[in-house]
């Protein structure tokens, strides 16, 4: 059977799938380990667990933060690590990271697997991440690497110590998404 790249087989189902048609589809997580696909806002609105992806682009000792869209369906306007997402179902967690870093910071960059997290938090009235998180890293120089920001997505963009983060988050917590914060709690277990 000849695939397209419009089209591929999903493990364990009956016939073809179109990508985009799943593309709101992602990975979540059962009580055996097992995956199963679940919608990407039906997953947050019942806090089921699910897989995502963070990563973080470094140079020297200074992260890219992203500040999300004010549009985003979730932390609009806050600001966190360089990128986030979940994969599509039947998507790797590593190519997830690659597909959006380009797609939100407009990167492609060598990323590099460093942990796998799991934490849970509420990111609006309506919505919470319950999320076995893995992480990704890539060490860039800030001087030639230059993010082109897709609007959509992110609204801003900087360098930062991770000392500057740290004070900042503590002067202006309401500024940071709640899994972000959670990273930095949590630093020691990342890997970086």
């Amino acid at each position: 059977m000849a695939v397209s790249a419009a089209r591929r087989m999903v493990a364990g189902s009956p016939g073809p799938f179109d990508v985009a048609a799943t593309a709101g589809l992602i990975p979540a997580i059962s009580t055996d380990g097992s995956t199963y696909p679940i919608e990407k806002l039906d997953a947050h609105r019942r806090a089921v667990k699910h897989l995502a992806i963070s990563v973080f682009v470094f140079s020297d000792d200074e992260l890219l933060l992203q500040r999300r869209a004010d549009g985003k369906y979730h932390c609009g306007g806050l600001w966190a690590n360089t990128c986030c997402t979940h994969p599509h179902w039947n998507e790797s967690v590593a190519a997830s990271a690659v597909r959006r870093l380009r797609e939100e910071m407009g990167l492609t960059l060598d990323l590099q697997p460093t942990a796998i997290i799991e934490y849970e938090a509420r990111v609006s009235n309506d919505l919470w991440e319950n999320e076995r998180v893995h992480l990704f890293q890539a060490r860039v120089d800030r001087r030639t690497t230059r993010p082109a920001l897709n609007p959509e997505e992110v609204s801003h963009a900087r360098w930062t110590s991770l000392a500057s983060i740290r004070q900042d988050i503590v002067a202006d917590p309401d500024a940071y998404a709640p899994w972000f914060k959670i990273y930095m709690s949590r630093w020691s277990e990342l890997g970086f």
